[in-house]
């Protein structure tokens, strides 16, 4: 008679006893468009993932919405993949379920952050060793898993910055450009961040801007003529089209542009606004002057120490990590996974300040 080993099977229990389905909701990537709305459909009868060996099952209680989301379902990161795939880049929750080797590490009702695709779901397995365990479920600590991250690794690597260095930050008051800010405070840096509303503005204020600039209100390029003609030394920039072209202009003598992404240009067909950039070698040369970009698949080694120092400081309240759940969007808080769609129309709107955070409920038989 063959032994059955009973140890591995009861890592499939959902903790306290609450059930774990063999059904569940997730977005999922249907056809490839730069609208989200048309690319993405959400399927309410797909079966819940099983963890192999080394992986956790995660009920996902918190999930992020980035401006690449529309990049994703656009097939623009990889143009083998072709649908349906899953959609979600990061979330926040609870193990209910790991195979036997994740077990060495984690344990079932565990908190845990990932970055995987496949987030916009109920339930997502993820291999044990990209989960980062957490002292809580928070919606604070999704904010540091891509944005807070993108902004540490690309200023610590590309920015070169030291004290009394002049940075610009473009959406500063955006999910990633609210750390970039900050990040630069701590460098001892003068820190300029352009915004959409006085609202954004008084935000950026309260963690360390300098000076705040409202596009919609002011003139951006006048504004840093007057107030710095010596140019400035570091852009984070992340708007593209008009703004890229604005910021490059405004380049210091040795000036960094880093390009963190150019979100004016995600919903066009081709992806990108146009810039003038027929001039770009005579400027660059005249400044000697680079642009830098920055892709944080391309820096993985230097995450997880990024992101443990970002806990830290959060930990420590030395860092702000601003969650916008979409209470002041017309239909109100973002909550479910139907609710994504409206999240992304938000971010392109301009609305959020911080990272924009959708929370998945659960239902009534859940203990947790």
């Amino acid at each position: 008679r063959p032994i059955l080993d009973m140890s591995y099977s009861r890592h499939f229990l959902d903790f306290q006893g609450s059930s774990i389905p063999s059904s569940m909701k997730k977005l999922v990537v249907t056809k490839l468009s730069q609208n989200f709305r048309e690319a993405v459909t959400l399927r309410q009868d797909s079966p819940v993932p099983l963890p192999g060996g080394g992986d956790l099952l995660v009920r996902n209680r918190f999930v992020g919405i980035n401006a690449s989301d529309i990049n994703y379902s656009a097939g623009r990161y990889d143009t083998s993949v072709k649908p349906p795939f899953d959609v979600g880049f990061e979330g926040v929750g609870d193990v209910v379920a790991l195979g036997l080797s994740a077990s060495a590490d984690y344990t079932v009702g565990q908190a845990v952050a990932y970055v995987k695709a496949g987030s916009f779901a109920e339930y997502t397995v993820v291999p044990a060793k990209h989960a980062v365990a957490l002292p809580s479920v928070k919606p604070e600590f999704l904010t540091l898993m891509v944005s807070g991250a993108t902004a540490y690794i690309s200023l610590k690597e590309l920015g070169e910055l030291s004290e009394g260095k002049k940075v610009l930050v473009t959406a500063a008051a955006g999910g990633t450009g609210q750390f970039a800010v900050q990040l630069a405070k701590k460098a001892k840096c003068h820190v300029i961040g352009t915004c959409s509303s006085d609202e954004k503005g008084g935000f950026l204020k309260s963690i360390g801007c300098d000076h705040t600039i409202n596009y919609k209100t002011e003139n951006v390029e006048s504004v840093l003529r007057k107030d710095y003609p010596e140019g400035v030394d570091v852009v984070y920039e992340s708007v593209g089209g008009k703004m890229f072209d604005l910021a490059l202009n405004s380049l210091a003598t040795k000036g960094r542009l880093i390009v963190i992404g150019f979100i004016t240009g995600y919903q066009n067909p081709t992806g990108l606004s146009p810039i003038k950039a027929e001039l770009l070698p005579a400027k660059l040369l005249k400044k000697s002057a680079s642009i830098r970009g920055f892709f944080l698949n391309h820096y993985l080694s230097e995450y997880k120490m990024a992101l443990e120092d970002l806990l830290k400081m959060y930990e420590r309240g030395d860092l702000v990590c601003e969650v916008d759940f979409g209470d002041m969007s017309p239909e109100g808080k973002f909550t479910g996974l139907e609710s994504v769609f409206r999240a992304v129309d938000y971010m392109y709107m301009g609305k959020n300040i911080g990272k924009i955070v959708v929370e998945l409920p659960h239902s009534v038989n859940s203990k947790l």
